[in-house]
């Protein structure tokens, strides 16, 4: 997935912002990480999204998924090569993890997010 893609992905969810942190770029929901994505120079070099941890064991058993380095344990996952997986099945898991975060928000911000399907090119 190309970089361009994948953030006008996250970037439209609501209350989605991104920032440079931790040697990569971070996407927030209300001030919260969901999207951890390690760069090297312009270049993605893996991602780390959140899940159940009843998803955990399931997405460790596939190739090129790994515990996320600092994150915590069984809740987070890195997959290391963003092409290992189709675009459509990288966006479900991308979506997965922002409504992980936006659960554990405040009832009065959750109320004020409504996911909708991101629209544009290259994105279905």
């Amino acid at each position: 997935m190309r970089l361009d893609r994948l953030k006008a992905f996250a970037l439209g969810m609501p209350q989605t912002t991104v920032i440079a942190q931790w040697g990569g770029l971070v996407f927030k929901v209300a001030g919260k990480v969901f999207i951890i994505l390690p760069m090297d120079g312009a270049l993605p070099v893996g991602i780390s999204l959140k899940c159940a941890p009843t998803e955990f064991d399931a997405l460790l058993a596939r190739d090129g998924f790994i515990q996320a380095p600092y994150c915590a344990k069984r809740h987070w996952f890195r997959l290391e090569d963003l092409s290992l997986v189709p675009e459509r099945e990288l966006h479900t898991l991308i979506r997965r993890s922002y409504e992980l975060v936006v659960a554990k928000l405040p009832k009065k911000i959750q109320a004020t997010l409504t996911i909708a399907e991101p629209k544009g090119p290259g994105l279905n």
